[in-house]
C-alpha cells in the first residue's frame, strides 16, 4: 500500500527539507515542482530547492494540473515530493480564476490519493495561524489554501506539522 504523506507547517519551517527525509527510505523519487519561476527571487527559491534535493530526484514541472502529473508518473517511481499544495492553489487562483473549476482540480487530486500510482509526500503552508489578512484576494488565498490543507490531511495516511525545524507527527 502506497503511504501518503503530508507535511505542513509555517514558512522557513523545515518542510521541504522534512519531505525530503521522507522520501529518502525509497529508491526510485520523483519531485513535482508547481512552482514557476515568475521573477529573480522565484527564480533563486526554485536553484535552491533544486541543489539541496540534488540528482536523486526525476523532477516534473507541473504548476496546475498536479493530479494529472501524479498519473502520469508511472510505475518506475517509488514516490513522489509534491511541493508544494500552496504555491498550486495560488497558481490556480491566479490562472483559473473560477471557484468551480478550482474545486474540480482539488477533488482530481483527491481521487488519485485515494488510489495513488506510488506514495506520494505533499507539502503545504500552514496559513491559518497568523493575522487576518487586511485584503479580500489574501483572505480568500488562505481560506482556499486551507480548505486544501484540510481536505489532503485527511487523506493522507500520516501528518506532520513542522515548527522551528522540528517535525511533530499529527497523525
Amino acid at each position: 500500500m502506497a503511504d501518503i504523506v503530508y507535511v505542513t507547517g509555517g514558512a522557513r519551517s523545515g518542510k521541504s527539507s522534512f519531505a525530503l527525509s521522507c522520501a529518502e527510505r525509497y529508491g526510485r523519487r520523483a519531485f513535482l515542482a508547481t512552482a514557476e519561476p515568475f521573477d529573480g527571487e522565484m527564480v533563486s527559491r526554485i536553484e535552491k530547492h533544486q541543489a539541496e534535493r540534488g540528482d536523486g530526484f526525476l523532477t516534473v514541472e507541473e504548476p496546475l494540473d498536479v493530479a494529472q502529473a501524479l498519473e502520469d508518473i508511472g510505475p518506475e517511481v517509488d514516490v513522489v515530493v509534491l511541493d508544494c499544495l500552496t504555491v498550486w492553489t495560488g497558481n490556480l487562483m491566479h490562472h483559473v480564476q473560477d471557484d468551480a473549476k478550482i474545486e474540480q482540480a482539488v477533488d482530481k487530486l483527491l481521487a488519485v490519493l485515494r488510489d495513488p500510482p506510488c506514495s506520494i509526500v505533499l507539502v503545504s503552508n500552514e496559513v491559518g495561524m497568523g493575522i487576518v489578512p487586511e485584503n479580500a484576494m489574501a483572505r480568500e488565498f488562505r481560506d482556499m489554501a486551507g480548505m486544501i490543507n484540510q481536505r489532503v490531511a485527511r487523506a493522507a495516511t500520516e501528518a506532520w506539522l513542522l515548527c522551528s525545524g522540528l517535525p511533530v507527527r499529527l497523525k
